[in-house]
């Protein structure tokens, strides 16, 4: 009789793929969840598993052995009320994934404050794409060019998984990757986020020196050279190395020409020549996250000639600046970026990328530290690499004091002060309005946001579908 596993709030990003990974194990699944809209919709409907529509206390009649609650649940939810009333079997994804999924292969966590969902993907797609076992692997986001963001893989292969440092669940306040089990841990950059969770970078890096804690001797930490990752290196018990930029770096990337539409890199192991790669990713930050996936087939012995043309090859993973739209020469892009470092690099990444085009930003204030004005001078700053800029609503704006919220006004006056035009809009009809009007031939529209943006992708690619009509 197979196992029966019930996920409690199935629509969200790691569970989705949380429940595929346990339909390939052979496990009955089911779900609950309050209603979806694209995407994750379509990624929860492409499961064919039941899923119930709303919470409640009914959707665990079924009796499952396993009772798997997100994170995103908390006390007074009908069905955690029913779990913890009936003394049900229930624990967190991660802790999960430990017992059924990690424990038996040899982890490879990929961690860090960003670009950790575009470095899991380039690593799982190498390690797939060149000879050697092909992983199993759960990415954060979806890839394009694979068909789910999880796989199960033979049971004798790497596991490649995307580590956050987020709380693991309402009744488990530890980092998520505190459960993942790493053989090889990726650090690609350690900064303040999360101001929800986290009072400072001070404890954001104990959770990752306890993440160092849990890696086996003859495991590895791989660091990212080029920022304050590489401090790590001092208070890891296994194997490390580092990887960047940076003239001390084991795996050392340097820029070169390459044809249109790549960015060549020449790695260097140890000093020594090791690979020319082509990567059609733009951005420097993209270059790195490029050096840690081919730094870990390294590690695995891959050959440095696979892992290039492994790289070539990868298309990149949705909203990462993804073009969604393009109207009369203007494009439009999405992308993840919520923490002012990132939203820097992106926006000069998309200067790279399109050398001749103003670049238009729309931000949606939206992470739980984001929304505060904790990065307000870092956020201007980073908005610095802007055209012009257009400032969506604080995402549940009301519930945070004026005093913490992010100062929308001083944010747009300080990026006028620097003469780069910004404005402030409450409504997806004036958001629309201002993307369907502000961009020249040559232009790209940039969307920043961590979340659905009141829909607004949607909405302009549904205004044009109407334009043409």
């Amino acid at each position: 009789m197979k196992p029966k596993v019930h996920f409690c709030g199935i629509g969200g990003t790691a569970m989705v793929a949380g429940a595929r990974l346990a339909l390939e194990a052979g496990w009955e699944v089911r779900g609950s969840d309050n209603a979806l809209y694209p995407p994750a919709s379509d990624m929860v409907a492409s499961l064919g598993v039941p899923v119930s529509r709303s919470y409640a206390a009914h959707n665990l009649e079924w009796k499952p052995d396993v009772v798997v609650i997100g994170n995103v649940l908390s006390r007074g939810n009908p069905e955690v009320e029913a779990v913890l009333e009936r003394r049900m079997n229930f624990m967190s994804l991660p802790e999960w994934l430990k017992d059924n999924v990690l424990r038996k292969r040899d982890p490879i966590v990929i961690c860090g404050t960003h670009g950790k969902t575009t470095t899991t993907a380039l690593t799982a797609h190498v390690l797939d794409n060149c000879s050697g076992p092909k992983p199993g692997y759960l990415i954060g986001g979806q890839p394009l060019g694979m068909a789910h963001s999880a796989h199960l893989g033979g049971k004798d292969s790497p596991f490649v998984i995307e580590g956050d440092e987020y709380d693991t669940a309402f009744f488990d306040k530890r980092a998520k990757f505190l459960h993942y089990l790493p053989k090889i841990a990726v650090v690609t950059s350690l900064e303040f986020d999360h101001g929800d969770i986290y009072r400072d970078l001070s404890e954001i890096e104990t959770a990752f020196e306890r993440l160092m804690r849990i890696i086996p001797q003859r495991g590895w930490l791989l660091a990212c050279a080029d920022n304050h990752a590489a401090s790590l290196c001092q208070r890891a018990y296994s194997n490390t190395a580092t990887y960047g930029f940076s003239e001390s770096a084991d795996w050392r990337g340097e820029q070169v020409d390459a044809p249109e539409g790549y960015q060549g890199l020449q790695v260097y192991k140890h000093g020594r020549p090791w690979v020319r790669i082509e990567s059609p990713l733009s951005g420097r930050h993209n270059l790195q996250n490029v050096l840690a996936a081919v730094a870990v087939a390294g590690l695995r012995g891959i050959n440095a000639q696979e892992a290039a043309a492994a790289v070539r090859t990868f298309r990149g993973v949705k909203r990462r600046m993804e073009v969604f739209l393009e109207r009369g020469d203007v494009t439009f892009v999405d992308d993840f970026a919520h923490h002012p470092t990132a939203i820097g690099e992106t926006i000069q990444a998309a200067h790279q990328r399109w050398p001749h085009a103003r670049v238009h930003v729309m931000l949606e204030p939206r992470s739980n530290t984001l929304v505060t004005r904790r990065f307000q001078s870092e956020l201007a700053a980073a908005l610095g690499h802007a055209d012009t800029v257009m400032v969506g609503p604080i995402y549940r704006g009301k519930s945070i004091p004026e005093s913490e919220r992010l100062d929308r006004e001083g944010l747009c006056e300080a990026l006028a002060g620097n003469g780069i035009p910004a404005k402030k809009a409450n409504t997806l009809d004036r958001l629309a309005s201002y993307a369907n009007r502000i961009g020249e031939p040559g232009d790209v529209v940039l969307l920043l946001s961590n979340g659905a943006f009141l829909g607004l992708r949607q909405r302009l690619i549904a205004d044009q579908q109407e334009s043409a009509a």
